[in-house]
């Protein structure tokens, strides 16, 4: 009976927890064309930096949601302060998806979805500590890792679902649908008022977790959790290395692994809207039991070796990885002589006309370039166009069809990004709860997991694409960001946290 409680217990922490990521989320998987809509046109670099500056806004508040929330956490109790975010997060995303863009409205457009941006972000900064605690506050001696680590499940199934979503909406209508001012980009924002409607009805059925019902009974609530967070030594000094011996590298660890991942493929190696997708999709799907995993193993060994591990794998394997990503994705690996090309887009330069799609059409190459006169057969306005590439011309994909074999190895290689993201973040939500007490664990918790993962981590595709615009030259440069970061963690971390397994947190 007691497993049938916590099981359900998770379960409802978990749904909720993970349509608010999904929330969260969907904003910077349609980056692209939503920078195309609520910002002017003429440059679109400007304007997909300024909607991935609105993207890293919604993160960079994160903390101030995790002070706000988690006073009120600590104060009042854990159950209605995170069905209160979940309440913020769901009106804020849909309400992006009713903005009408900035040819209508000009500025306000912008203006709008930065400030709901910051609801979204202010909202999960008080989700995430609540549920936490509070799944590890029912937990028993000896699964406090393993019944955590659902929830740490819940950011990268919040992703699943959100590229999900977005890939079912956009292969059922044609493009120019799909980027129109009310087209189906807006479908995903408005799908989340129903996802939210179901988690806050099953919320509302949960009960107080007990060990804060006992502390309130007893009247030993916190009257002021920022001012006891903060203002004891002790205390504060377990946030700050909470923060730079875990948290701060696990955040771009997350977002390297995940975010930073799909717009390289999708970026950099210009491989087409669908592959790119379900090469992430299909790797989240095999990584994600691995959250369990190790949240399972760090009950039986300790939390703090797992999650170095995690750090440590990244920042010695991301540059050799995204490496493969370019290299076995470029115009001389995939154009192989005589090969038959269905259907794909080029971009042709040295003449006077832009891109044509080819059908049932033979190129013949030599290291990326044209090295014969080529008919290619070309559809405009139902009229069969017949034109000649000159030789020597410059060939370059505008969006690449991997074949099969270099699709599952690319698969493979994103799943191992995950499976670094899993050992970094599974234990942690245990790591975090059992270093604070009970009357300001929420508070506590929150703050260096947010300033980690919101502030460290969400600047992580912001910056990457900042170097390497300012860095042309180097593809790769963006990753020197994440690797630093991870790098100064992994040090701290190694040398300062202590490996304690199930530590008392009923104080």
């Amino acid at each position: 009976m007691a497993s049938f409680g916590i099981r359900k217990i998770i379960a409802a922490s978990s749904v909720g927890t993970m349509i608010e990521w999904y929330d969260f989320y969907i904003f910077g998987m349609l980056a692209k064309t939503i920078s195309t809509q609520f910002f002017p046109e003429g440059n679109p670099t400007a304007a997909l930096l300024s909607t991935l500056a609105v993207f890293a806004a919604g993160f960079i508040v994160r903390p101030f949601g995790a002070l706000v929330f988690g006073r009120l956490g600590d104060m009042i109790g854990r159950k209605y302060t995170f069905l209160l975010t979940l309440v913020i997060m769901g009106a804020s995303t849909f309400l992006i998806g009713c903005v009408p863009n900035y040819k209508t409205i000009g500025i306000a457009a912008p203006i709008l979805v930065l400030i709901l941006r910051l609801m979204q972000g202010l909202a999960l900064g008080g989700e995430y500590g609540g549920a936490a605690t509070y799944v590890a506050e029912h937990a028993p001696v000896g699964k406090r890792g393993l019944y955590t680590s659902w929830i740490q499940t819940t950011a990268t199934l919040g992703l699943f679902i959100a590229l999900g979503v977005i890939m079912l909406v956009k292969l059922n209508m044609p493009d120019a649908q799909f980027n129109a001012e009310w087209g189906g980009w807006r479908y995903p924002f408005w799908i989340s008022i129903l996802l939210v409607g179901i988690s806050i009805y099953i919320r509302l059925k949960m009960k107080e977790s007990p060990l804060y019902a006992e502390l309130k009974a007893a009247g030993k609530t916190s009257v002021n959790p920022i001012k006891e967070s903060f203002s004891h030594k002790a205390n504060f000094k377990m946030v700050l290395l909470a923060l730079f011996g875990a948290v701060m590298g696990q955040g771009v660890i997350w977002y390297t692994g995940q975010f930073y991942a799909q717009n390289f493929l999708e970026t950099k190696c210009n491989i087409e809207f669908e592959q790119s997708r379900t090469i992430m999709l299909w790797a989240i799907v095999f990584a994600t039991p691995f959250f369990i995993f190790w949240g399972w193993l760090s009950d039986k060994i300790g939390r703090k070796w797992i999650m170095m591990a995690g750090l440590l794998l990244g920042i010695l394997t991301y540059r050799p990885i995204f490496n493969t990503f370019l290299k076995d994705s470029s115009i001389e690996k995939l154009a192989v002589k005589e090969e038959k090309l269905l259907s794909q887009k080029f971009i042709f330069s040295n003449n006077n006309y832009d891109s044509i799609n080819t059908t049932e059409t033979k190129i013949v190459y030599e290291n990326g370039l044209s090295t014969k006169q080529t008919k290619i057969d070309t559809c405009v306005r139902s009229i069969y166009m017949y034109k000649f590439i000159p030789p020597k011309t410059k060939i370059t994909y505008s969006e690449k069809h991997l074949p099969a074999v270099i699709y599952w190895q690319f698969v493979l290689l994103v799943f191992c990004l995950i499976l670094f993201v899993t050992m970094a973040y599974g234990p942690v939500a245990a790591f975090l709860v059992e270093l604070f007490p009970t009357k300001i664990r929420y508070t506590s918790m929150s703050l260096p997991y947010h300033i980690g993962n919101g502030v460290f981590g969400g600047l992580v595709p912001f910056i990457g694409l900042l170097l390497t615009t300012t860095y042309p030259e180097d593809p790769l440069v963006g990753l020197w960001y994440p690797i630093g970061v991870a790098g100064l963690c992994f040090v701290i971390g190694a040398l300062y946290l202590k490996n304690k397994i199930d530590r008392n947190i009923n104080d």
